[in-house]
C-alpha cells in the first residue's frame, strides 16, 4: 500500500473569490455561470464593466460583498472593451480594490471555429457580430475582439470536446469553495484515435500493452470486466509500468498542492478508448482513493462508443471501425 498521504487541509471556505468568465459566444459561458451557481457563487450575468468596480468595492453594503461571485462578461455587455477589463483585472491583483482585497479568476472558454459555426446553425440564433453576414466571419471577428482577455486569462477551459456534464465535473473540480478537500484528481481514459485529452496535465501512453481487442472473446468488453483486467495484467509489462508510475506520482502529486494547484487531470491512452486505458485508469483511481485522495474518474472515449451504440450503429461496424486503426 502506498505511503502517499492526503493533501493538508486548509481552514475556511473561500468568501472572497470572483470568477470572471468570459470567452467566445457559443462556447458554453451561460452553463459554467448556472454550474458556478450550484457550486455556491453568486451569478451576475452581462454586468457592464462601468458597474464591475462598484460591485468588486462593495458599493451599498458597509464592509464590503463578502460572497463568491461569478461575474459573465462578453462583447454583449454594454461598455465592453476586452483592453479595459484586462487592465481593470491587472489592477486588481495588483493592490486592493476599495475596501474589499478580492481573489479574482479570469476563467476564458474557448472552442474551435468550426464547432461554435455548428452549435449557431443548430439552435438557430445568429452570432452577435454576425447580423448581416456569415457566421464564421462573426466568430472570426470576436475571436480578434477578446484575444487580450485570452492572453490574460488565469485558464482558459476549450469546450470543444466538452459535453455540458463533462464542464459541470471541471468547474466543481476546480472552482470548488470550499478547499480542505485539497487537490482533486481527475483521472481521465482516452483514445488516441480521438485525440488527445486538451485539460490533461500528465499523458501516458499504454498502447505497448497487449491489445484486448484482437481476443474475439474480449473485443466487446471493456476495462471494466474482470476479463480484460486479467488480460491486461498478465502483460509482463503491466506491473513494472504501474509500479513505476505510482512511484512517481507519490512524491509529484504533493508538490503540485504546495504550487497551489486545487486540481490535477491524468490521462491514460490506447488506441481504442476502451480496454488497456480503461483498465489502468480504473487501477490507478483506486490506488489512488486507497491514499485518501479525492478521484473523479472519466472514461472519455468509452462513453463516446457507448453512445453510438445507443444510437444505432451495430457492433460489426464498431468493430470494423476499431479494425481501421488497432
Amino acid at each position: 500500500m502506498s505511503d502517499l498521504a492526503p493533501f493538508p487541509a486548509a481552514a475556511d471556505a473561500i468568501t472572497d473569490r470572483v470568477v470572471l468568465v468570459t470567452g467566445l459566444s457559443g462556447a458554453g459561458r451561460t452553463a459554467c455561470l448556472k454550474a458556478l451557481e450550484d457550486i455556491g457563487y453568486e451569478a451576475i450575468d452581462n454586468l457592464p464593466i462601468g458597474l464591475l468596480q462598484l460591485l468588486l468595492d462593495g458599493a451599498g453594503e458597509p464592509g464590503g460583498i463578502r460572497r463568491p461571485l461569478a461575474i459573465g462578461v462578453d462583447i454583449r455587455t454594454r461598455d465592453f472593451e476586452a483592453d479595459r477589463l484586462a487592465a481593470l483585472i491587472d489592477a486588481a491583483h495588483g493592490a486592493a480594490l476599495g475596501r474589499c482585497t478580492r481573489d479574482i479568476r479570469l476563467l476564458f472558454l474557448d472552442c474551435d471555429d468550426e464547432v461554435l459555426a455548428r452549435r449557431f446553425t443548430e439552435t438557430r440564433r445568429r452570432h452577435p457580430l454576425a447580423a448581416d453576414r456569415p457566421v464564421m466571419d462573426g466568430i472570426r471577428l470576436e475571436r480578434q475582439r477578446i484575444a487580450p482577455l485570452k492572453e490574460r486569462a488565469d485558464q482558459v477551459i476549450d469546450t470543444s470536446a466538452l459535453a455540458p456534464g463533462d464542464l459541470r465535473r471541471r468547474l466543481w473540480t476546480e472552482y470548488a469553495l470550499d478547499p480542505r478537500h485539497g487537490v482533486t484528481l481527475t483521472v481521465l481514459s482516452f483514445s488516441y484515435r480521438e485525440g488527445l485529452p486538451r485539460e490533461a496535465d500528465l499523458v501516458f501512453d499504454v498502447r505497448f500493452l497487449k491489445n484486448p481487442h484482437y481476443d474475439a472473446a474480449l473485443r466487446p468488453l471493456d476495462g471494466r470486466a474482470p476479463a480484460v483486467a486479467r488480460y491486461v495484467e498478465g502483460d509482463a509489462g503491466f506491473h513494472p509500468f504501474f509500479e513505476q508510475l505510482t512511484a512517481m506520482l507519490e512524491p509529484l502529486l504533493p508538490r503540485y498542492y504546495e504550487e497551489g494547484k486545487s486540481y490535477l487531470t491524468i490521462a491514460l491512452g490506447c488506441t481504442g478508448g476502451r480496454h488497456r486505458s480503461v483498465y489502468v485508469a480504473e487501477r490507478l483511481a483506486a490506488w489512488l482513493r486507497e491514499a485518501g485522495q479525492q478521484v473523479i474518474l472519466v472514461h472519455r472515449d468509452m462513453e463516446k462508443w457507448e453512445s453510438r451504440q445507443k444510437s444505432g450503429l451495430s457492433t460489426g461496424e464498431a468493430q470494423t471501425s476499431e479494425k481501421e486503426s488497432p
